[in-house]
């Protein structure tokens, strides 16, 4: 599975939207959300038009990877009396990947780089609940007001856009890490911080981070952290903040696409931490609204196009 993948630009996709769905009568392409794992780039010659009061934006919504530090004059290189970088990474990442379950809120801003060059930030809110080995909710909204959830209750992934009263559902029995693989490999849908949800979490970061340097201590929140900056063999660099002391977490990450034109950036800021949250089977549980409509996954769709055209086209030998 490739690391990093590059946005469907064949044709404009809705402001920021959480998956690609489509009606199932007329197709209605609504988006995609990523996160921390098989990157997603940001789409280029993505047009900003403004009309009275409203914002209108074709573009496809790209955020993760991993990002460092690179200033001209500054040398973020550790002096003999400050910490590696490297160890705290690992730290980080086994403390999140042995968490049986855990909860936390995160505050996102992205930039969507214009033809003219301009970059335009974008933001939402996302609560994120963790319950392993099979459970996952995500309840998000968007600086345009749309709200929905994203569920995964051990047999199916469900994404629900509340504002329109519209979800998306399908069967895949198993484990968190192998939905999010599905959702982000076949369903190509895109959620920002994935990689982060994963019991894999240490073995993935070992395999892409290729050099990472200490910054300095400094504080989020009033919570002590340590700032790192790490970049990735794929072009993409990343800062975390890791909080000190027994709960090693991420308290802001800024990513940042060095390859890209504008070289746009994500970041998040992580609060409200809890190792304990109160769930029950009920919290990940989807039943659909009074008048809800269900629709398609647009990557379920184009695979039932590809595979009829290919019986039409075998059929004609």
């Amino acid at each position: 599975m490739a690391v990093f993948d590059a946005p469907n630009r064949s044709r404009p996709i809705s402001q920021n939207l959480l998956l690609y769905l489509v009606r199932i009568v007329r197709s209605q392409r609504l988006g995609g959300v990523l996160l921390f794992m098989k990157t997603c780039v940001p789409p280029k010659n993505s047009s900003f038009k403004m009309k009275k009061g409203t914002g209108r934006l074709a573009l496809l919504l790209a955020i993760l990877a991993v990002p460092l530090l690179s200033a001209q004059g500054q040398n973020p290189a550790a002096s003999p009396s400050e910490p590696e970088a490297m160890p705290i990474l690992k730290k980080m990442s086994e403390y999140l990947a042995q968490a049986a379950r855990f909860s936390v809120v995160s505050r996102e801003g992205y930039d969507v780089v214009q033809e003219s060059g301009q970059k335009i930030e974008f933001g939402e809110v996302r609560k994120l609940t963790v319950s392993r080995p099979d459970h996952l909710r995500i309840e998000f909204e968007r600086s345009n007001g749309e709200k929905g959830l994203v569920l995964f209750d051990g047999k199916e992934i469900t994404v629900y856009r509340t504002n329109e009263n519209i979800y998306a559902s399908t069967s895949k029995p198993g484990t968190l890490d192998e939905a999010i693989k599905y959702t982000v490999g076949d369903l190509k849908v895109r959620f920002p911080l994935a990689m982060m949800l994963l019991s894999t979490l240490p073995s993935e970061l070992d395999s892409r981070v290729v050099s990472a340097d200490y910054v300095e201590t400094t504080t989020i929140s009033d919570v002590p952290c340590d700032h790192l900056a790490a970049r990735t063999a794929q072009g993409v660099d990343f800062q975390v903040w890791v909080a000190q002391g027994d709960q090693p977490v991420p308290r802001r990450i800024v990513i940042t696409y060095m390859g890209e034109t504008g070289q746009p950036q994500f970041w998040a800021n992580l609060s409200d931490w809890n190792f304990a949250p109160d769930v029950s089977d009920a919290l990940f549980a989807f039943t659909p609204p009074n008048g809800a409509e269900r629709i398609q996954f647009l990557a379920e769709v184009h695979n039932v196009a590809t595979k009829a055209a290919s019986k039409k086209k075998g059929g004609q030998k």
